[in-house]
């Protein structure tokens, strides 16, 4: 698959009603062994700011977890691993925030109050396209990680 299909591909799976973390996952989880349920499941909880918190964009959450498959330290005591693993979010993270200009689900929705935190999900209808930025927070990450996987990383 290109940049693009990639790309394409999580906006489509947002699209069909997966959360914005599944969406960037799904999309790339195959280049790490991955299948689609799997990639799906370790994904679904960060959706909606993390459980629908509202707190880190779950679109953002889904390239960081992305990053740990890519770079993730796997023993204990390896501080580079780990480092490099940070830097890499930070890196991620502040390409996130110069495009959309915060990590913050709360922010990116424009919530100016703090509503009520509840569990389930809103209908995915025309309206809640057309209200929500999600699709383009889900295109922005699935960019940034395709650019970095694509053409920074080599």
């Amino acid at each position: 698959m290109t940049k693009e299909d990639r790309i394409e591909k999580a906006v489509a799976l947002f699209k069909e009603g997966y959360n914005c973390s599944q969406s960037v996952v799904a999309a790339f989880a195959d280049m790490y062994g991955f299948t689609d349920e799997q990639a799906l499941k370790m994904s679904a909880a960060f959706g909606g700011g993390i459980g629908r918190m509202r707190e880190t964009c779950g679109a953002a959450c889904g390239m960081f977890l992305l990053a740990g498959l890519e770079k993730g330290a796997i023993v204990g005591s390896d501080r580079e691993g780990k480092a490099a693993t940070y830097a890499l979010v930070q890196h991620l993270a502040e390409k996130f925030k110069e495009e959309n200009g915060t990590l913050r689900c709360a922010d990116l929705l424009g919530l100016l109050k703090k509503e009520p935190v509840v569990s389930t999900p809103e209908a995915r209808t025309e309206k809640y396209y057309a209200k929500r930025p999600c699709t383009k927070m889900v295109e922005s990450a699935s960019k940034i990680w395709a650019d970095y996987i694509f053409d920074e990383k080599k």
